[in-house]
């Protein structure tokens, strides 16, 4: 079983990091103000502002900034400003032991996807496919809040995964399978393929989502992931929305799923809200879930934090 971190409570700490690209002032301020009005403190990162062209300062400075908030005592939870690239770059430099032994709540998407598998791969923590510093705004629909402060701050024994009504789940290849969760940002992951913090998809179900990429790009990805054995190893795939993903010779996200996805013959789910969407649902990264694509329901199975006063 992965290590959980200790639940969110109102009157904790938030430390706030820039992990790839730089974030814009304003947006930081906000985020901060609102969780402020939420009851909870926070606690800004030496580099957060920190500009290096596309970059937020050097990859240094930027793990830096993490391992610091992982060694505060009085942070609990570890909030990315936002995502962009780059995020890789600060993996060669962290202390998984120091890490593991130091569990936090760490919650994030896009580029911080490399950061939530390697930190569940060589930390054995659980971590979250969930907000950002940047989705603490007024125009972000109660559904995320919800779904964010449900998987952090609910010791529950289970927790369905529910999209909004309005967004069906839909069940593309019949199974029932049972494992961790892993994956999340398509672009990103690629990136890890060849590396040391090369995604593992082995025994486990396997989470894909992206945004803005033509088609036959994500075609291009998907079949690196096939040929690495990815798909292979996996035992079920849940894929996410693919938010202004744009049209390529004739071809959509449900032609590249239908065509590419769907005869792999693996237990397939679909249309997950989550991520770049407007709606985002909170996977727990290493947590044991059910995909059952019979009654179209994915299950979280056991509790993804601790409660406090067992620290």
């Amino acid at each position: 079983m992965p290590i959980r971190p200790i639940a969110l409570q109102r009157g904790d700490t938030i430390g706030i990091v820039t992990l790839g690209s730089p974030p814009e002032r304003n947006e930081v301020e906000t985020g901060i103000e609102m969780l402020e009005d939420m009851g909870f403190n926070t606690l800004l990162g030496r580099y957060v502002y920190a500009r290096d062209g596309f970059l937020a300062g050097t990859e240094q400075e930027r793990a830096m900034d993490l391992m610091s908030m992982f060694a505060n005592p009085q942070v609990k939870l570890i909030l990315p400003t936002r995502g962009g690239v780059g995020v890789a770059g600060v993996l060669p430099y962290l202390n998984y032991p120091f890490i593991q032994r130091n569990a936090k709540i760490i919650s994030g998407y896009s580029d911080i996807t490399v950061l939530l598998n390697a930190l569940y791969q060589s930390a054995h923590l659980t971590t979250f496919h969930s907000l950002m510093l940047v989705d603490f705004n007024p125009s972000t629909p109660e559904y995320n809040f919800n779904q964010f402060f449900a998987a952090v701050s609910s010791p529950t024994p289970t927790r369905q995964i529910h999209n909004p009504p309005e967004i069906p789940l839909k069940s593309k290849v019949p199974g029932n399978v049972t494992g961790p969760i892993v994956g999340g940002n398509l672009t990103s992951l690629i990136g890890t393929i060849g590396t040391p913090f090369e995604i593992d998809t082995e025994g486990k179900i396997l989470l894909l989502e992206d945004t803005h990429e033509p088609i036959n790009t994500l075609f291009r990805y998907i079949e690196q992931l096939r040929m690495a054995g990815k798909f292979q190893d996996c035992i079920g795939i849940v894929m996410g929305q693919c938010t202004e993903c744009q049209e390529s010779y004739g071809k959509t996200y449900e032609d590249l799923i239908n065509e590419f996805i769907v005869p792999l013959r693996k237990p397939l789910m679909t249309n997950l809200a989550t991520a770049h969407g407007t709606y985002k649902a909170a996977i727990p990264i290493g947590a044991m879930v059910n995909l059952n694509t019979l009654n179209n329901t994915l299950t979280v199975l056991e509790p993804t934090t601790i409660p406090p006063f067992y620290k």
